[in-house]
């Protein structure tokens, strides 16, 4: 048989024994021939309760969930911020992103980005010869060196930022400059038609799989909807029962078929590892533009769970066992030490909080969650800690968004505040009954894991200077911690 030896064959042939090895023993005869695809989908402010396998009402994503039938749903997947720079950067490089210096969500005026020094998802697979590509947004810095194409990714088409930092912010008119919409490191159009985002970062994701079907690649598809402004192309226009923002899942919808389709077709299904997940939860002041935190309490902005539980479907045929659903915690963070292992990829020198979790996702409910904790931050402010069922919130305010704006204008924001209180999440996942009287010695235990988190990965004293809406609230720290990078930063030289 005359086989040519492409990049992939290669890479069959010399990653395959000692991918092996690696492996737990449960999971070895699952192990594919050859080093798989990841895809990864973030949707941006898209809600725990906004996938139908997850409840969601008014709409329906029948290839969403078609991807759980197939694949595994989590019911307790976590990313490491409310918000999106710090919650995408902490996707990025497997860190906390309090660890890596970027807490803040980043502007059009922000003069930090990731560091050269952090090694993303990106690089860890291109050294071990993957194509890769980031289609969508971005939102860890603009200027160029901050930009995808210097972290690891061969292509990159999308948005710096978020689509609603442009003059036509509803309640900041002029506010924010014109949105550039980049190509590689070009900027090739002002404040784009934002109808047609969902589908050109889709049909660009297509192009990219069938260009590099014969070799391991990596596609990093962080849409920019459903984060306001919504907007949606005529394809699902007014299709939902319940309005626009229906519409906007619906069409994210499609083009999560669109990928499973085009996977089928090109012989490369049962090879590629797809995940879908949310940058963080809803965004609950935007009303009827927003979307649902499900049966979790609050949402984007907060550190309670609906603010940082978020939808997550894994699918690889043969690989994952199809229909499951682990309910073991589990976070964004992990997705990049679980890549390294399946590719042999040595970890990054410095410190991850990333775990491997091959275990959950191939032996089902077989593990158990490698998290012996998981750290509600807020900026610099460590504001809550989980271990196993247990979660324990320290004091602090918050704002509560509980009389949502319509057509696209949000309502206003309650400061509140919240004082030491204890939940069961297993049995009360909406946070609504404090136990901490019931259970001192837990409290203790979590309040020691707290006081960990604070050395090793950082905190700070928090003054809030409060103002009437979010825009205007300041907020300043004193920041302690043993092991905090510095992030990327301008410089006259750059």
């Amino acid at each position: 048989m005359n086989m040519s030896l492409t990049r992939r064959n290669f890479l069959r042939l010399t990653g395959a024994a000692g991918a092996l090895f690696s492996l737990p023993f449960g999971c070895r005869q699952k192990l594919k021939s050859e080093s798989p695809n990841f895809i990864v989908i973030l949707c941006d402010d898209q809600g725990y309760g906004d996938v139908g396998c997850y409840g969601a009402q008014g709409f329906k994503t029948p290839n969403l969930d078609r991807m759980a039938a197939e694949g595994m749903r989590f019911t307790d997947f976590y990313v490491a911020s409310s918000v999106c720079s710090p919650s995408r950067a902490a996707l990025m490089t497997g860190c906390y992103s309090q660890r890596i210096g970027l807490p803040e969500v980043l502007h059009p005026w922000s003069e930090i980005g990731i560091s050269s020094e952090e090694t993303t998802l990106a690089e860890l697979l291109k050294s071990k010869g993957y194509a890769t590509a980031c289609f969508g947004k971005w939102h860890l810095g603009h200027h160029p060196q901050f930009l995808p194409t210097r972290h690891g990714f061969d292509e990159y088409f999308g948005l710096p930022y978020s689509n609603d930092m442009w003059p036509n912010h509803p309640t900041k008119p002029d506010f924010f400059p014109d949105l550039p919409l980049i190509e590689g490191e070009d900027i090739i159009d002002l404040n784009p038609d934002q109808s047609q985002l969902t589908t050109w970062y889709t049909e660009r994701t297509l192009e990219f799989i069938k260009k590099h079907k014969e070799e391991p690649f990596f596609v990093y598809l962080p849409h920019s909807m459903p984060h306001v402004p919504l907007f949606v192309s005529e394809k699902f226009k007014g299709k939902s029962e319940q309005g626009l923002y229906g519409d906007v899942i619906m069409e994210i919808d499609w083009s999560v078929g669109q990928i499973l389709d085009i996977l089928k077709k090109e012989g490369l299904d049962h090879n590629t590892f797809l995940v879908f997940i949310s940058d963080n939860g809803p965004w609950l002041s935007y009303g009827d533009h927003a979307g649902s935190a499900g049966p979790l309490r609050e949402g984007k902005t907060t550190t309670f769970d609906g603010g940082q539980r978020v939808p997550c479907i894994m699918r690889w045929p043969d690989t994952i066992p199809a229909g499951e659903v682990c309910n073991e915690m589990a976070t964004a963070m992990d997705l990049l030490p679980t890549f390294a292992h399946l590719v042999e990829a040595p970890l990054p020198e410095h410190t991850i909080d990333g775990k491997d979790i091959r275990p959950l996702i191939m032996n089902g409910q077989g593990a158990k969650s490698p998290h012996e904790a998981f750290y509600y931050y807020n900026v610099w402010k460590l504001e809550a800690v989980r271990s196993g069922k247990w979660k324990l919130h320290l004091p602090h305010t918050y704002f509560g968004f509980h009389k949502g704006g319509t057509g696209g204008m949000p309502g206003p924001s309650v400061w509140k505040e919240i004082g030491l209180a204890l939940y069961d999440l297993h049995a009360d996942p909406g946070e609504t009954t404090d136990v901490s009287g019931n259970h001192p010695e837990v409290v203790e235990r979590l309040l020691m894991l707290a006081e960990h988190a604070r050395r090793d990965i950082g905190d700070a004293e928090k003054k809030v200077v409060k103002g009437k809406d979010f825009f205007e609230a300041r907020t300043f720290y004193r920041i302690r911690g043993e092991n905090i990078r510095k992030p990327g930063k301008v410089t006259s030289e750059t």
